[in-house]
């Protein structure tokens, strides 16, 4: 199956899951007249849940393509390269913004 097609399904997969939370919601609206009890959905949106979870995990495992080599000694796969003057290298990160000493004494 091409993306496109698999693109395709998870999209139905999307509309089928949204289907299922306006079923059982009317449902329970149903429910909530007759003034029975819920005791879960409906059977039919159990199946379709179901089916919802095998499309989304087809759609999920085919739209991105192939997967790529990680042996590291592959060139093929090398995205990042480091510069050879490891001098000037500077790593910015969120731990910069806490105190590098803290003046907590345990009693």
């Amino acid at each position: 199956m091409t993306t496109s097609m698999s693109f395709v399904v998870g999209v139905i997969a999307v509309l089928m899951l949204s289907h299922a939370a306006y079923s059982t919601i009317q449902y329970r609206a149903l429910l909530k007249i007759t003034e029975d009890e819920f005791s879960g959905p409906p059977f039919e949106v159990l199946v379709e849940l179901t089916l919802v979870l095998i499309l989304s995990l087809f759609a999920g495992l085919t739209v991105p393509g192939n997967f790529r080599s990680i042996l590291p000694d592959s060139d093929e796969n090398r995205v990042v390269s480091l510069p050879s003057n490891m001098n000037f290298m500077i790593f910015n990160h969120r731990g910069k913004a806490f105190p590098t000493e803290t003046d907590l004494k345990l009693n």
